[in-house]
């Protein structure tokens, strides 16, 4: 079974965070680095690095969890969960 994670990019070139979840982290890391996707909104940069991830048990809770990150739309709030893991864990319980 596959483990599906949520990631959170980062690229200082432009200073931003980009969410996504996937399957394959190393694999969609190169696509948003080397322009796959034209449309998204990482072909701004092609420096992001993996700033923070979190396996999910299933696609669904990756799906649901990273909604949630995104509808923050905060760097504060990406910062905070990067350094607290009990905010993790609340939104494990939160998606579970």
């Amino acid at each position: 079974m596959l483990m599906h994670v949520v990631y959170i990019l980062y690229s200082e070139a432009v200073d931003r965070h980009y969410v996504g979840e996937t399957a394959h982290l190393e694999g969609r890391l190169a696509q948003h680095n080397g322009g796959f996707y034209k449309s998204a909104s990482t072909k701004v940069a092609s420096d992001w690095l993996v700033y923070f991830s979190i396996e999910c048990k299933d696609r669904q809770q990756a799906l649901k969890l990273e909604g949630f990150i995104k509808r923050q739309k905060s760097r504060k709030f990406i910062e905070k969960l990067k350094a607290d893991s009990e905010m993790v864990d609340a939104l494990f319980k939160r998606f579970s």
